[in-house]
């Protein structure tokens, strides 16, 4: 539905994730009958979680136990981890700083300059001990980091900025990346993102990703929205980025996972982005709130140590149970924050879905409504949707 907001402006209606809702048909399915299980690249996963790249979720010890427990983990390749041999002191620090210092503290951390030796000591450590090891990197790490990433070869390669784009303009005598030739050039899966646009969707599939980041600014701490006034709800972005995969598809025979990033707290918003159109989603606060994570119950953005515009800030999400527990459960919260997949299955065996393919096809409404009708004492007394 497109409206005029002035004589000469027509924009288009978008939607989140909180204003829409699923609708059960005529089948229903047994718990056992469901299988969430999707493939990037050529690496298969029971769970369709992978966790963010930020140095408060992902660290080797919890991507070796997230590729166990049947998901993945990203090692964000700019971070503290490839910055600091002993990145535990950098870490406390962190968590001890009081809300006026961090941002300061964040930007002297991340001076400290990326060491390749850590980018190969870290990548073995995971596949050493059994894990996917999977870096993200941004466009800029990847022409100034290519080498040491071919050398060091780690599993998946995910090129990750607040926007990705195959037509990037430089300045003259300044090399931009070349996302094609970096596909065909690395020698393992390239993700990339992140977009919200049917039109850049389908342009960076054409270029060999092999997977797709869609979402712009949702994020729990990320404050990119308000800094630069970027973005579209993920509920629209999800569904037009998954429609340039099926059309790419059609023309191509090649299938490129959606992977829905941002904004997505509990199993609710994560099947939510599944019937959008999403095979899998990526999240950074959920993992955050685990015992082991690295943030010591705090979750920060990507972007807050920018040396610039800090486009991220750091929120205390707490420490609510294990990695297993958030993932696979048995569940202690009753607000949809433990037993991620647990969650994942009951709502596609209540909807009839056998996979994720099927989860995709489930019939959608708006419904702002949703997570406040009948919530009256819920939300007075702060518990279940009401915290």
């Amino acid at each position: 539905m497109n409206i005029n907001i002035g004589i000469n402006k027509k924009v288009r209606r978008a939607y989140g994730i909180d204003e829409i809702a699923l609708v059960p048909g005529e089948r229903t399915l047994d718990y056992e009958l469901t299988n969430p299980a999707w493939k990037i690249g050529n690496i298969e996963r029971d769970i369709p979680i992978i966790a963010s790249a930020m140095d408060s979720v992902v660290d080797v010890k919890t991507a070796i136990e997230l590729s166990k427990l049947g998901s993945l983990g990203v090692l964000n390749m700019e971070g503290i981890q490839m910055r600091y041999e002993e990145p535990e002191k950098v870490l406390e620090q962190i968590s001890a700083v009081g809300k006026d210092e961090f941002v300061p503290l964040m930007q002297k951390i991340y001076r400290e300059p990326i060491k390749e030796d850590l980018i190969f000591k870290r990548i073995k450590e995971i596949k050493d001990s059994g894990g996917i090891a999977a870096i993200s990197g941004t466009p800029q790490a990847a022409i100034k980091y290519k080498e040491a990433i071919l050398e060091a070869d780690p599993n998946l390669f995910f090129l990750q900025g607040t926007v990705v784009s195959t037509k990037h303009l430089g300045v003259n005598g300044q090399e931009t990346l070349n996302i094609n030739e970096l596909c065909n050039t690395l020698n393992l899966p390239v993700v990339a993102g992140n977009c919200v646009t049917y039109d850049v969707a389908k342009l960076l599939m054409e270029a060999g990703v092999e997977g797709l980041m869609v979402g712009i600014g949702p994020g729990a701490a990320c404050t990119s929205r308000g800094v630069l006034g970027i973005g579209i709800p993920q509920a629209t972005a999800i569904s037009d980025c998954s429609a340039a995969r099926d059309d790419f598809y059609k023309q191509s025979g090649k299938y490129i996972p959606i992977i829905a990033d941002g904004g997505i707290v509990t199993g609710g918003d994560i099947c939510k982005c599944i019937a959008c159109g999403a095979d899998a989603v990526m999240i950074g606060s959920p993992i955050a709130r685990a015992s082991s994570a690295p943030g010591r119950g705090f979750h920060w953005g990507m972007a807050t140590p920018s040396q610039v515009l800090p486009r991220g800030t750091r929120i205390e999400v707490g420490s609510t149970g294990s990695l297993e527990r958030i993932l696979k459960g048995p569940a202690l919260l009753d607000d949809g924050t433990h037993n991620l997949l647990g969650a994942i299955r009951t709502s596609m065996s209540t909807l009839g879905a056998k996979t994720i393919k099927e989860m995709q096809k489930v019939e959608i409404v708006i419904a702002p409504a949703l997570l406040t009708e009948g919530k009256v004492y819920q939300k007075a007394q702060q518990l279940g949707m009401g915290k």
